[in-house]
């Protein structure tokens, strides 16, 4: 087939796909042709909506009349492919996705690609490492295909913002693809070292691969900043002019309990908002998409969970209650709006918390070598298999860590997943320090570059396409720096005492522990299965947690260390008022008849005081203090934190004749609840001593 009638059933595809103005664009026919008739591996780096979807589905509807096998998409989040399956069908082009949410449809799906029904088959990166998938399904599937597609391809580059560990076994994939076998991958965020990376790491970089990349910037996103003094600015401003905004649209924060926090202010205020995050029930999560693409709410309050695969044409503006780590995910995230619409509105209201919050996140990264060590070695030692679950208690590192070592270690080749769950296989293995060091400093600049965008006089938009390294970045003209336009700060005194009065509402729930932690046998601690009744702590309460808009600023500062903080100092007067509020709206079924603090090594003062002022203020008796006999610091997973405190916390004996002599239930008061080990443990010692209930109360959560 020639080159003008390839065109003219690529330009009938694409019509039926976008329209019957659609036509493609230049850089869209270069990668179909390259696809198609030339067989060859593509790199695309275009803005987000500039239509790389539009190349895959047509570039399939091509070489399945060429009588080629299926397209495989490698998408990473189900909404993307739940977008992308509609879109196919749009183009004429059947396609089917096998996630984790469908597995009762995996067999059909398998079954209807085997008989040649199915065009498209997305898979999660995740899915390529399944057992039974990677073993039965993928040799067949990955021999037949007339294209691989690996959407959203600066996952695979650890530079990038949103690497996942899963997306580096495409490079053994592609490795071992037919050479006849195109490949295309994709992405609207990178910068050069990103592509170099993922071109490296998909084996995009000889002479065949072509990189096809276009200007980043798009016409309708108008960016501002607007720096206001406090949380409470921040919150009354949204109250106040969240209805000015055009149309609907999505407000970024840094934290679920900030997205949660927000959403509950704003639906108090009259607004039709939506909560969105990773800690949202999954039939949560599809109402609010399907809620904000059919406008029936106002915006959807979103961590960086509601990102890639959301597609919504006319939403009208993104603001960020807070600033992202680098100037990549922010680009990445305000892509979101501004599609299909003349104009969207863009704005950053950045915290002094931020920061803070960044340290947080930068502080999960990539473990060191002898915590690595140790998963490599309790591998090799068992004689089956073990479950994440079972691993755990043997190394140092908490469940989300653990879960990211064994994918890194399970893609270098050291680890591999099997049936019952992950076992050695020998390989040597090689700590890259040099590598993850770069990165980690890489990230920091990042984070100052972020900074630099806050405060900088220049154009925004041009700022930030020159840090995506877009040849084609230049003045837009249309920012708040370009124009002198900026949004007003002004805030009237209802929306303000209303944002004060929330801010200032202490008091959140505190769920008890009903579950020991797996494995716990193996440290020689005799816990397991459900936590007896007679032995649980009651729902507790906290005055706030350290990642509220709210409380959590005043005590970050409380419980901050070195310049700024104080190491250990008795309850401030402002906090313990806030203390009594929490406490006397408590609806206890029993009144607490005494006070039990948990002795603190660390900060000895802070507990203690608290503990104290509360017995005095509530004419309680102070019984004195569950002790830390042994060593009870912080331990990286939940196993190893309840061995360590089950080793290490007693209840001194004229503790316990007190408490068995009350004959009702004991506050059980704390600085700080991180994991919540220490008040089940603690609880569990003082029921066991006699108490009928223990209640739980601190001053901050970790989350």
């Amino acid at each position: 087939m020639d080159d003008d009638a390839l065109r003219e059933l690529a330009e009938e595809r694409l019509r039926a796909l976008a329209g019957t103005e659609a036509r493609l664009r230049p850089h869209q026919w270069t990668a179909i042709r390259a696809l198609v008739a030339d067989r060859r591996r593509v790199l695309v780096v275009q803005r987000t909506g500039w239509g790389k979807s539009a190349v895959y589905f047509v570039a399939t509807a091509l070489l399945r009349e060429l009588g080629e096998g299926p397209t495989v998409i490698v998408s990473p989040l189900l909404a993307l492919m739940r977008n992308q399956v509609d879109a196919a069908a749009r183009a004429g082009v059947h396609a089917a996705t096998i996630n984790s949410a469908n597995q009762h449809e995996w067999q059909a799906v398998q079954d209807g690609v085997a008989a040649g029904d199915v065009d498209v088959l997305l898979v999660s990166p995740e899915r390529l490492n399944n057992p039974d998938f990677r073993d039965a399904v993928l040799p067949d599937l990955t021999a037949s295909a007339g294209l691989l597609v690996v959407d959203e391809a600066h996952c695979i580059s650890d530079w990038g913002h949103d690497f996942r560990p899963d997306y580096r076994r495409l490079r053994t994939l592609v490795a071992g693809l037919p050479e006849k076998i195109p490949v295309l991958a994709t992405t609207a965020t990178a910068n050069d070292r990103v592509v170099r990376d993922v071109a490296e790491q998909l084996g995009l970089g000889g002479s065949g691969a072509l990189v096809l990349r276009g200007p980043l910037d798009r016409e309708s996103l108008h960016l501002s900043v607007l720096r206001l003094p406090t949380a409470e600015a921040r919150l009354g401003w949204l109250a106040e002019h969240l209805g000015d905004l055009p149309g609907s649209g999505i407000i970024y924060t840094l934290t679920v309990s900030s997205a949660e926090d927000i959403a509950s202010f704003l639906r108090d205020q009259g607004y039709p908002v939506a909560a969105y995050s990773g800690r949202t029930d999954p039939g949560e999560r599809q109402q609010a998409e399907d809620d904000l693409l059919a406008n029936r709410v106002k915006a959807v309050v979103a961590t960086s969970a509601l990102g890639m695969g959301f597609d919504k044409p006319d939403l009208g503006f993104v603001v960020h209650v807070g600033a992202p780590a680098s100037p990549i995910a922010y680009y990445q995230q305000i892509g979101r709006a501004g599609r299909g619409v003349r104009r969207a509105e863009v704005l950053l209201l950045p915290g002094p918390e931020d920061r803070d919050i960044w340290r947080y996140f930068g502080s999960l990264a990539f473990p060191p070598e002898p915590v690595v060590r140790q998963v490599l070695d309790a591998l090799a030692a068992a004689d089956r298999p073990l479950s994440t679950a079972a691993l755990e208690p043997l190394v140092e590192l908490s469940r989300s860590r653990l879960e990211l070592v064994l994918k890194v270690l399970d893609v270098d080749g050291a680890v591999r997943r099997v049936r019952g769950g992950w076992s050695a296989t020998g390989v040597d293995w090689h700590y890259d320090a040099d590598r993850y060091q770069r990165v980690a400093e890489a990230r920091e600049r990042e984070q100052g570059v972020m900074l630099d965008y806050l405060g900088t006089p220049d154009c925004r938009m041009e700022f930030l396409l020159r840090r995506l390294d877009d040849p084609h970045a230049a003045p837009c003209g249309r920012c708040d720096n370009c124009t002198g336009r900026r949004w007003s700060s002004e805030v009237s005194g209802t929306r303000s005492t209303a944002a004060r009065e929330r801010l200032r509402r202490p008091g959140v729930s505190l769920a008890p522990r009903r579950q020991w932690p797996t494995g716990m046998a193996a440290l020689g601690v005799p816990l397991s299965g459900r936590i007896p009744a007679g032995e649980q702590a009651e729902e507790g309460r906290v005055l706030g947690r350290l990642t509220d808009i709210g409380w959590g600023n005043r005590l970050r500062t409380l419980f901050a260390e070195g310049v700024g903080g104080t190491a250990d100092e008795p309850v401030p007067d402002d906090v313990f008022d806030a203390c009594v509020r929490v406490l006397a709206a408590w609806d206890w079924p029993a009144r607490p008849v005494g006070v039990v603090t948990v002795a603190s090594r660390r900060r000895p003062r802070l507990p203690a005081s608290l503990a104290e002022r509360i017995a005095g203020t509530g004419r309680l008796p102070l019984l004195g203090a569950v002790q830390p006999a042994g060593d009870t610091s912080p331990r990286a997973n939940s196993a190893h934190r309840v061995a360590a405190l089950w080793r290490g916390l007693r209840l001194p004996d004229e503790l316990a004749i007190r408490v068995a002599g009350l004959g009702g239930p004991v506050l059980l008061v704390d600085d700080r609840v991180d994991t919540g080990w220490t008040m089940a443990v603690a609880a569990r010692l003082l029921r066991t001593a006699g108490a009928p209930a223990v209640l739980p109360f601190a001053l901050a959560a970790t989350n």
